[in-house]
């Protein structure tokens, strides 16, 4: 195969960002070899039909999930017909240790399975960093037992499963919360077919899924996400958003709209927020990757949520496009594995597009984003509306008239619009635009079915 050089993407159900990934691989020269489970039924034939004219090699496999084999076999194939796969790259938290695996076989820097499998077990990595220091907050696996302790004890705490996505099955305990909720969030993770295999550490599709949760002391303060590149050691924090509106309910928490630079820090909290994640990683042997870190601050200084071994969700990856005027999170990670054998061009690029260590936020843009999420029942309309303060740069609107939104213990996605402001105009058209853009995705359900 001529010129066969490319990267391996791995697509979860045949989504997982993959037009903007290849889109992202496409534009740096080399080619696109695509690896993604099956798609879901109402999916199958239009979404394998878009797969294989995206890639220049697609594989599409007979299940939901991807599997080491899977990988190992795909790999195989393309060795057999002389493509050189460079390295392997997925968003999906799911194949993590996947893409660590891969990239260990292509002989790409990565972290290793271990340290994935170890990131995304949220109950030894709380416990772990509270060891260090770096977290007030403990946690124990949540049993009938514990749950019982919990409110015994009274005081604040949250459950979330241990290794989870999309922040499923995650909420404040309250006083009412009985065993019988988590079982019944657990069921409906068991059976949800995209992101079933997201809560476990090493799932196969046909073990039995065990859906294990946990509690932990309640992490108070604003929250935060630091977007963060790792190359060989040299950590980049490229951007910080705020998370200005959360919405904590009984069966989820809803991250509703972010702002980045953040609004509410001062240049030394975000110092002192900076040299913390550092801290964070220099504790985890963290030397590589992309990065989401979660976290919260309060007057007792930075606390941890999570750290997510990938690119933040929703709109961070176009967010830290429009700050940089040009690469976001997607396109820093892609060129980190392209250029890990000689990294001193990519190091000294980003270094000019990340945090200086006196809290200084690079570039001259502030970005808003605000993320719809849909109620369960029919959908009669949806639209973008275009009444607003200012023109977003960018609106998804992922659901259509006629969709049914059935009752869940995950967020379902509506949509989502992002807007750019210069920094100098922020203090001016941000307290405006805040509570307009929440009217910037109309719906209306059908009458009777909400």
């Amino acid at each position: 195969m001529e010129n066969a050089m490319g990267v391996l993407l791995l697509s979860h159900v045949g989504f997982s960002f993959m037009e903007d990934l290849v889109g992202a691989v496409a534009a740096r020269g080399v080619k696109v070899y695509l690896l993604s489970s099956r798609p879901e039924p109402q999916h199958q034939e239009t979404r394998s039909a878009v797969l294989a004219g995206l890639a220049d090699d697609v594989r599409v496999t007979d299940g939901h999930v991807l599997t080491r084999r899977d990988v190992d076999d795909y790999l195989d194939h393309l060795e057999a017909v002389g493509a050189s796969a460079l390295c392997c790259l997925t968003v999906w938290e799911g194949y993590r240790h996947l893409m660590a695996l891969a990239n260990a076989r292509l002989g790409a820097p990565d972290l290793d399975e271990k340290q994935v499998l170890g990131l995304r077990d949220k109950l030894a990595l709380r416990n772990r960093l509270a060891d260090a220091g770096l977290t007030r907050a403990r946690a124990v696996p949540l049993t009938r037992e514990t749950l019982a302790e919990r409110h015994r004890e009274g005081g604040r705490h949250f459950v979330k499963p241990v290794s989870g996505i999309a922040s499923f099955g995650t909420f404040p305990l309250s006083p009412g919360t009985t065993w019988a909720d988590v079982e019944r969030i657990a069921a409906e993770a068991r059976s949800d077919v995209v992101y079933a295999s997201a809560f476990t550490l090493d799932a196969h599709p046909d073990d039995d899924l065990c859906v294990e949760f946990l509690v932990e002391d309640y992490v108070d303060g604003r929250e935060f996400s630091f977007e963060v590149v790792v190359v060989d050691g040299t950590l980049n924090v490229v951007a910080v958003h705020e998370k200005c509106e959360v919405t904590e309910t009984a069966g989820t928490v809803l991250e509703n709209a972010c702002v980045s630079p953040p609004t509410s820090l001062s240049r030394q909290e975000t110092a002192e927020g900076l040299r913390w994640v550092a801290t964070v990683f220099d504790t985890l042997g963290l030397r590589w990757g992309c990065f989401h870190v979660e976290a919260r601050h309060a007057q007792s200084g930075w606390d941890l949520i999570e750290v997510n071994p990938r690119v933040g969700g929703s709109l961070i990856s176009p967010s830290v496009a429009e700050q940089t005027g040009g690469p976001g999170m997607l396109d820093f990670w892609l060129d980190s594995l392209l250029t890990a054998h000689r990294p001193a061009g990519f190091l000294k690029a980003i270094k000019g597009m990340s945090y200086a260590e006196d809290g200084t936020a690079p570039g001259s843009t502030t970005t808003f984003f605000r993320v719809f999420f849909a109620d369960p029942g029919t959908i009669r309309a949806v639209w973008v509306d275009e009444d607003l303060p200012l023109k977003p740069v960018l609106s998804h609107v992922l659901l259509t008239a006629g969709d049914v939104v059935e009752t869940s213990s995950r967020e379902v996605f509506l949509g989502q619009v992002l807007w750019r402001i210069d920094k100098e105009d922020r203090n001016v058209l941000l307290p405006e635009l805040m509570p307009a853009s929440e009217r910037a995705i109309r719906i209306e359900y059908e009458v009777g079915n909400r």
